[in-house]
């Protein structure tokens, strides 16, 4: 229902509530489950035909059978301990859940390979990923019984169709219910035609109660948005999610910060650039600092909005290509909070930084060390100059003088080839820094 590519390119937050139809999709399924057994629904048009054919539609009791239930997550589970109340045995798989947490609910998980000549029914509830696009094809349903049973409420394509239509034709596959489709309403209507598949227009969430919960679902996750509490159901964005958690905060601020300043010293937004984490408090914290690396590097260029969600498809779309690594700081200072290091690949531009407290802090920059490190927040301003020349600091003092603002912090780099870095956190910007150039190699100003 949404173009998910489209809404990140233009930096737009798709979230959904995943949680809101589980139980409904997972009560449609057992009733798919059912109404294959005992050929519910065409037994019903046959009656409203004026039919009565009491031999043509012999079932089958679930009691004592096998449920092949792919995909253990919400959805699964719930129709797993359902059919348990049945009699039926329920075997499973997924690559996330564990074989311990799918044991407290009653599954046991076995290899693909053991699942498919074992199961009388089959169900999935798996997202459509490229891995399981086609999960049920003309190979697998070869190793099925004959005669399984199969349900998909989950996604269209996971069950390829052409081979289940196959299945169906050959008695491979003794009856189906599909509850979704590869293309929705379906064109081809040989599947929906066939007398031994049970069709419905998508309706796993289409209950009074599911619909109530997505809503309430929905509005909540708009308030803690707003409110700053976090992010629940994202789609795209992923690194967002973490811009809301207090003790991660501060360090995007920093990832944005350095990009900031190195797009300002190297003067490009193009070309290779490295994020490196530093130590074991940041050992996963690439995820969400690269693209916040990337939204410093980026603003002010030709993109108009460029955020958490957007910023490495316009990196890459832009010329600049971005990596992630991760190394250990050894040895590794007690409560260390971890280094962030930004590199432009190819120039000698870089910067590392950290977090003290809540505040983002610059510790070194293109080669050269700060004494102290420096506060990278509010109004900034940055400048390199011979250290052989002092009279830098006292001509923007009397500038700051003129303009009636203040200086809040300064601190200064070690020497490299003759020259020292100063990051000067001022109370406002400067709206005229022409008299400080001439003295400077080079200035310019942040508001981070």
């Amino acid at each position: 229902n949404v173009d998910v590519e489209a809404a990140t390119r233009k930096g737009v937050l798709v979230m959904n509530t995943p949680t809101g139809n589980s139980l409904s999709a997972a009560e449609l399924t057992c009733g798919m489950i059912l109404c294959l057994a005992r050929q519910i629904p065409q037994a019903a048009a046959s009656m409203k035909e004026g039919k009565w054919d009491r031999k043509k539609y012999m079932g089958m009791e679930l009691n004592g059978k096998t449920l092949g239930v792919l995909g253990l997550g919400r959805i699964g589970r719930e129709v797993a301990t359902r059919m348990q109340a049945f009699g039926m045995k329920t075997i499973g798989y997924d690559p996330i859940i564990t074989p311990e947490a799918s044991a407290a609910f009653g599954v046991e998980q076995l290899p693909l390979e053991q699942i498919w000549p074992c199961c009388d029914f089959i169900t999935v509830h798996t997202p459509l990923l490229p891995s399981t696009m086609g999960l049920l094809n003309d190979s697998t349903f070869a190793k099925c019984r004959r005669g399984v049973q199969v349900v998909n409420c989950a996604r269209g394509g996971i069950v390829d169709e052409g081979a289940l239509l196959r299945a169906l034709q050959s008695g491979q596959c003794g009856g189906a219910a599909l509850d979704v489709f590869t293309q929705e309403p379906p064109k081809d209507r040989d599947l929906v035609n066939h007398p031994n598949v049970i069709c419905c227009p998508h309706l796993g969430a289409s209950t009074q109660e599911a619909q109530s919960r997505c809503g309430k679902e929905i509005a909540m996750q708009i308030v803690d948005m707003a409110t700053g509490k976090g992010l629940a159901g994202i789609v795209n964005g992923q690194a967002l999610s973490k811009a809301f958690a207090p003790q991660t905060k501060p360090w995007i601020a920093l990832a944005r910060s350095l990009g900031t300043v190195l797009r300002m010293v190297g003067k490009q937004a193009q070309g290779s650039m490295q994020v490196c984490t530093l130590g074991t408090p940041l050992r996963e914290a690439g995820s969400y600092l690269t693209p916040a690396v990337a939204t410093g590097m980026l603003a002010g260029g030709p993109q108009k909005e460029v955020t958490l969600v957007n910023a490495l498809l316009l990196a890459q779309e832009s010329g600049l290509k971005v990596t992630t690594t991760h190394g250990d700081v050894a040895p590794e200072p007690e409560g260390s909070a971890g280094l962030l290091q930004v590199v432009l690949q190819g120039t000698p531009h870089r910067a590392t930084g950290t977090v003290q407290g809540s505040t983002p802090v610059l510790q070194e920059l293109s080669g050269a060390t700060f004494k102290q490190p420096a506060p990278l927040s509010g109004p900034v301003l940055i400048y390199r100059a011979k250290a052989s020349e002092p009279s830098a600091l006292s001509m923007l003092t009397g500038l700051l003088g003129k303009a009636g603002v203040q200086l809040q912090s300064y601190h200064s780099s070690g020497t490299v080839a003759g020259e020292q870095w100063s990051v000067v956190g001022l109370s406002a910007p400067l709206s005229d820094l022409s008299e400080l150039k001439p003295r400077v190699t080079e200035v310019f100003q942040l508001h981070l």
